[in-house]
């Protein structure tokens, strides 16, 4: 069994084979990977399984069962408009000689999710989950919207329960979530776990139902716009995408995007767009979570133009962003930001600490900006701030205090995606580069307390 991690969207494919054959769960749009791993174990993939309509990314199933000729196995039940091999409970796929799939239904992160139980030689050796059973956590229950969240975060419970009933303690678990996806309702602090191991420890196994259900729902928190455009296109059966660079802008085509309201997006960290920049372009670091935090914040369908130092980070942002459904910017430029301005001077904006926001406040009063999330905020957050969510800042410009805006948010990434918006829009503003937990140090005033008074 060889995982495929996607760090970035924290979320994991499998490639199992018994090397000769081979079979992948879940596997991210951008197929190369898969087909390199497989081509390197020198093996042919037969299947792919779906666990469920993804959510949080498009799938390339659908490409790579195309691209190979394999099986390509997703629940009869979803309304896929391509052909696939349908499966249901109960079912059993045989790959190779020794290898057995079971198929079990496991609903609570959608309705029709499966779980798919690993038999070699008889026993019972694995069980891939998807958005079921995590470690230490589960899928989110809430994705496919409120109206359905209550029954599913029961069906979450029993899905997680009838697969530790039924498969031996030492299986291992190979979730496709938890891993910093927004599909998870908690993250992962182990890196592999069994059924045994998460009897002990994952709450959905040790806590009275009504419990479970209370402090789930409780834990839950926003999750990415871009959401809600994934399982249309999944449904859809997307094809390969195309890699290829867009064409190139000069200076002159940026302002002219820039004018005509297009995106135009600074791939470089935080502390050198903060230095310089083409005055109207924002922040989205490819030294954080880049492609969640793009596509969350941009209107879906805004053309978009990339600024990369390198032809490399281009085409690791274009990897980025066909894995969320964005898959060909309007243009790109290389180089540095002198190269972008055509001359023109560049923008800028300080960078601080809390220990400078602490001594500011000695001497005049400042606003300050949180942009962390609900739950972040309520468990921490200096006093006197104003709290406008990262995701809700493009509504709620108006909410921002006028004058000069101090922006902070737990690490700094975040916090100079909103100072570059605030900033394309003629703010004036300092980014708070720095960790939260140095707040209370700075001897600034941290208190923890209900969200809903602390924000505009």
């Amino acid at each position: 069994m060889l995982p495929i991690d996607t760090p970035t969207l924290g979320d994991r494919a499998y490639l199992v084979h018994d090397g000769r054959v081979a079979f992948v769960v879940d596997p991210q749009r951008d197929i190369d990977r898969v087909l390199d791993l497989a081509a390197a174990e020198g093996v042919t993939i037969t299947h792919v399984f779906e666990t469920h309509v993804h959510n949080d990314y498009v799938t390339g199933g659908h490409a790579l069962a195309r691209r190979t000729g394999a099986a390509y196995l997703v629940n009869a039940d979803d309304p896929v408009a391509f052909d696939r091999r349908p499966v249901r409970d109960g079912d059993v796929v045989g790959i190779g000689d020794g290898m057995r799939v079971l198929v079990r239904h496991t609903p609570g992160h959608t309705f029709t999710h499966l779980a798919y139980v690993l038999e070699a030689d008889g026993a019972q050796v694995a069980v891939f989950t998807g958005g079921s059973l995590l470690y230490g956590s589960v899928g989110r229950p809430d994705l496919l919207g409120p109206a359905h969240t209550e029954a599913l975060v029961h069906h979450q419970y029993a899905s997680a329960n009838g697969l530790a009933a039924e498969l031996p303690d030492a299986a291992a678990v190979y979730p496709t979530h938890g891993f910093g996806s927004f599909c998870a309702v908690t993250q992962a602090d182990v890196a592999t776990s069994t059924i045994g191991r998460e009897k002990r420890t994952n709450p959905v196994l040790t806590t009275p139902e009504r419990q479970f259900v209370d402090e789930l729902l409780d834990g839950l928190d926003a999750w990415p716009a871009y959401y809600a455009h994934m399982a249309g296109v999944n449904l859809a059966g997307p094809g390969e995408p195309d890699l290829s660079p867009p064409q190139r802008a000069d200076a002159g085509q940026l302002r002219e995007r820039l004018a005509a309201g297009e995106w135009v997006v600074d791939l470089r960290n935080r502390v050198a767009f903060a230095a310089g920049h083409v005055a109207g372009t924002l922040n989205f670091g490819l030294d954080g979570s880049f492609a969640t935090y793009l596509g969350w914040l941009i209107p879906w369908g805004t053309p978009l133009t990339l600024l990369a130092e390198t032809p490399d980070q281009l085409a690791r942002a274009q990897r980025e962003l066909v894995r969320i459904g964005i898959d060909r910017p309007a243009a790109h430029a290389t180089g540095t930001a002198a190269d972008w301005t055509g001359g023109d001077e560049l923008a800028a904006y300080p960078r601080a600490t809390f220990a400078d926001l602490a001594q500011v406040r000695h001497h005049r009063p400042v606003a300050v900006l949180d942009v962390r999330r609900d739950l972040e905020r309520a468990a921490a957050h200096v006093d006197g701030t104003v709290h406008v969510p990262l995701h809700e800042l493009l509504r709620r410009l108006g909410d921002v205090p006028d004058g000069e805006v101090w922006v902070h948010c737990a690490s700094g990434y975040r916090a100079s995606i909103a100072a570059s918006v605030l900033a394309a829009g003629g703010r004036r503003v300092v980014a708070v580069d720095d960790d939260f937990a140095n707040a209370a140090a700075a001897g600034l005033p941290v208190a923890a307390g209900d969200t809903a008074r602390s924000r505009v």
